[in-house]
């Protein structure tokens, strides 16, 4: 386990609520394209891994795919569970899973590559378990990514606060360019073929003080940076965030916030 991936149970632990509530709909955009490009059907045995609060489990589900689902964080497992009464859901973490050689038609795994110290022995693993002829498909976040992504972290900034020493990085020997091609490269690299990348695009809408509750509540990366320096930091960045998300708000006070995600998918 690389210190990244200490990190990352770190600042998970005990926020699946938290992040069903706020970030989850925002995560849910990619789900019907990720489906597609695993090729997901009537009887496709799928595995969803990372699957977070369960918005690809519960998909998968409708088109009536025989799905199971996998998290790292307990809480995650405890609300997919919730969401998909009778999909068996387990507690196990890349780069190493609980299941065998083979045993599943396709995997998915949606924004799980932004979570984990080595991307590519993740994928290696995913291919393991997919057997021959089976898809492979990922989501993630592109870097740099879209003025709505950056909106919160722009606050951050302009509070003053900086990142944290113990919120790692992925090393660099393990870290790839998070760009159509640079997915594409590392879907390759760990033995897919017929690999394609895309750019996915769209505009969230969020209340603006529902779209504050998630970093507020020290869900994901940035909401750990959020929470850095207490609650003065946090009222500190808020003040901030007040006055720059005026740049996205509608008439109404909607925000509209552009994202860019990446989306590859690969033949084992």
């Amino acid at each position: 386990m690389t210190a990244f991936d200490v990190s990352e149970r770190r600042i998970w632990d005990g926020r699946a609520d938290s992040y069903a509530k706020t970030f989850a709909r925002l995560c849910a955009r990619t789900v019907p394209a990720l489906l597609d490009a695993a090729a997901v059907g009537s009887g496709t045995r799928l595995l969803d891994v990372g699957c977070g609060s369960g918005s690809v489990t519960v998909a998968a589900v409708g088109r009536g795919a025989v799905v199971r689902a996998v998290d790292a964080e307990p809480g995650m497992v405890a609300v997919t569970r919730k969401a998909a009464p009778g999909v068996e859901v387990r507690n196990g973490s890349l780069p190493q899973l609980p299941y065998p050689d083979g045993e599943f038609d396709a995997v998915v795994a949606n924004f799980v590559l932004n979570h984990v110290g080595r991307p590519l022995d993740a994928l290696v693993e995913l291919r393991r378990i997919t057997r021959p002829g089976g898809r492979v498909a990922v989501t993630i976040w592109q870097v740099p990514g879209g003025p709505g992504q950056r909106l919160v972290g722009r606050a951050a900034e302009a509070a003053g606060l900086v990142r944290p020493d113990w919120l790692a990085t992925v090393d660099e020997e393990h870290n790839f360019p998070r760009t159509a091609p640079g997915l594409a490269a590392l879907l390759t690299a760990a033995g897919l073929g017929d690999v394609r990348s895309e750019q996915l695009a769209w505009d969230h809408r969020a209340d603006a003080e529902d779209w504050w509750a998630g970093p507020a509540a020290g869900v994901a990366t940035i909401g750990q940076l959020v929470n850095s320096r207490g609650p003065e930091g946090v009222a500190a960045v808020k003040r901030e965030y007040d006055v720059l998300s005026k740049e996205f708000a509608t008439e109404n006070g909607e925000l509209v916030l552009p994202h860019l995600a990446l989306l590859a998918q690969g033949k084992v």
